[in-house]
């Protein structure tokens, strides 16, 4: 399939961008043959007799983001959608191009990761605060407000292991969005927790939005998009195909799924 590759069709490149993804590809190393124990892959390894198949996730992205935009990333399972956020966020490099940030990112990949199950949610919530560069002092200034959008005032004393996985969405949705990035990448974590719950996360995050934070999100839901970003691109079997209005990639995105099941 043909790549074509749009800017964002709103504003120019100028100082005020904050992400450049430059020509970026993205190749993993599939083994081709079945290994049944660690033993047995380490001994091929050694001998040097492991065979792989290069499998290009991502092939020549490039866009850019200015400061403030709210753009949405569209795509079926496997088209390189949280493969992308994760070079963005930086936690892993590229194969081949380069990707610039500029300013602090909260990375909503997963909800909850780094916490520390054998700990509880008081002490979860400083230890977050930690991996995201925060202090102590600041973290006990956030506090309050933290517990009080997750609604968890009963329980944080409790070991983070007794929490409900919504529970600990929650909790790390919370975290997330008090400390005011630059930049909030959100991987398909919308849906934690219930109705009200989910319509406080977006209410959230367009108040985030108001206050010039940059959103990346990444959704199966169109209308999803449609409602909390300007502009949106459509990631197909590793390919930029279109950059532009929400509205508009969210309806050519809905027209492919419909016409190729």
């Amino acid at each position: 399939m043909d790549e074509v590759k749009n800017e964002t069709p709103t504003t120019e490149r100028n100082v005020d961008t904050l992400v450049e993804v430059n020509d970026v590809s993205m190749r993993f190393r599939m083994p081709t043959q079945k290994i049944d124990n660690v033993k047995e892959f380490f001994i091929k390894l050694v001998k040097r007799q492991l065979k792989y198949k290069d499998f290009w996730v991502l092939k020549h992205i490039s866009f850019h983001v200015n400061r403030g935009e709210s753009v949405g990333i569209l795509g079926r399972n496997g088209a390189g959608k949280s493969t992308l956020l994760k070079l963005i966020s930086g936690i892993i490099d590229p194969t081949e191009g380069s990707i610039h940030v500029r300013g602090s990112i909260v990375p909503l990949l997963k909800l909850g990761a780094g916490f520390d199950g054998n700990a509880t949610g008081r002490e979860n919530v400083f230890l977050n605060g930690a991996m995201l560069g925060f202090s102590k002092k600041e973290m006990q200034a956030k506090y309050d407000s933290i517990v009080k959008f997750a609604e968890l005032e009963d329980f944080m004393e409790m070991p983070l292991k007794n929490y409900s996985a919504g529970m600990i969405a929650r909790l790390g949705f919370s975290i997330a969005v008090d400390v005011k990035p630059d930049l909030l990448i959100v991987d398909e974590v919308l849906g934690v927790g219930d109705a009200a719950f989910r319509d406080k996360c977006a209410k959230k995050i367009e108040e985030l939005q108001a206050s010039g934070t940059t959103l990346l999100l990444v959704s199966h839901s169109a209308s999803q998009v449609q409602q909390l970003c300007k502009s949106a691109l459509w990631i197909k079997e590793g390919n930029l195909v279109m950059y532009d209005d929400a509205d508009k990639v969210s309806t050519a995105y809905a027209n492919d799924c419909k016409n190729n099941p």
